[in-house]
């Protein structure tokens, strides 16, 4: 599909807390795990595929989501209650509630979702349907 996302590579700090967290949540949505590599990961859902990478050219130790760069990655994750199952789920799995005084409305009264950061700093918004 011309135009459409093809991938993105995400370069982390630690690749076994990017397979905990990232892992989980992207299985739980369906992706299925499409490549693996000494350095890497990536999981795949139809024709677009996300990338975790420890790579050895990377400059730091530190992932800032308010730095210029990503903010976050906003997935469909289905119906409210799955939104809440996942939400709910996600400690286990190293990450936490954000703006949990404005959940699942952080995004604005007709905006339902969940935002979620694991442990190295990375944000991910699970959009209901």
């Amino acid at each position: 599909m011309t135009g459409g996302l093809h991938h993105v590579e995400l370069w982390v700090p630690d690749l076994a807390e990017a397979e905990r967290s990232w892992g989980w949540l992207l299985t739980e949505l369906g992706w299925t795990e499409h490549q693996r590599w000494p350095h890497g990961v990536s999981w795949r859902l139809g024709a677009t595929y996300l990338v975790f990478e420890d790579s050895p050219d990377r400059s730091g130790d530190a992932h800032e989501r308010r730095r210029p760069g990503l903010n976050h990655l906003a997935l469909h994750a289905g119906p409210p209650d799955r939104v809440e199952r996942l939400a709910k789920e996600a400690a286990e799995h190293g990450w936490r509630l954000m703006f949990a005084d404005r959940h699942p409305h952080a995004g604005g009264p007709d905006h339902y979702a969940a935002y979620l950061e694991n442990e190295a700093g990375y944000e991910v918004e699970l959009v209901a349907s």
